[in-house]
């Protein structure tokens, strides 16, 4: 399976890199199966650091996770993806034990709908419902040293502005 990590910088071996701002599974290094998404997010990164040329990074990994790995799915939006969600964003110094992580991204849009869930304006039910009618983008979070060795660099493709 091809999996994109956009970067301003070409990342033959992925890293575990500390972020300086609360993610949605936590620390560690992020992909996503679709190659809009990657593109995309890069450049938004671009045009916050004025630059013209990044990077979507290609990987494959196996069709089916290792065994051995803890994994933590969530095909869609879920009390305990909510749950996780908030957790990691919100909660200080909260840090799970899994290798990968994936599931729902919770983008602008969809922390605008946990916006009205934080401040009692919807229920987890309702949140969850409206969720369900927005089209998420997906995301693995290689959260570990031993995750990202079944990450294999394919390519880095070019992006400009």
């Amino acid at each position: 399976m091809k999996l994109y990590h956009g970067s301003l910088e070409i990342i033959q071996k992925p890293e575990i890199r500390k972020a300086n701002r609360t993610l949605d599974y936590g620390t560690g290094f992020y992909t996503t199966t679709s190659y809009e998404q990657a593109e995309a997010w890069v450049k938004r990164r671009m045009d916050e650091a004025k630059l013209n040329k990044g990077y979507v990074n290609v990987y494959e990994i196996p069709e089916s996770l290792p065994t051995e790995l803890r994994q933590l799915l969530f095909q869609s939006p879920t009390e305990e993806w909510v749950d996780f969600v908030m957790r990691n964003r919100t909660e200080k110094g909260f840090v799970h034990d899994y290798d990968i992580v994936y599931g729902p991204v919770a983008n602008d849009r969809v922390y605008a709908a946990f916006a009205l869930y934080e401040g009692g304006l919807l229920n987890k039910q309702d949140l969850i419902k409206e969720l369900k009618t927005y089209k998420l983008v997906d995301q693995y979070l290689f959260h570990t040293e031993t995750a990202l060795q079944i990450l294999t660099f394919v390519e880095a493709k070019e992006v400009t502005l």
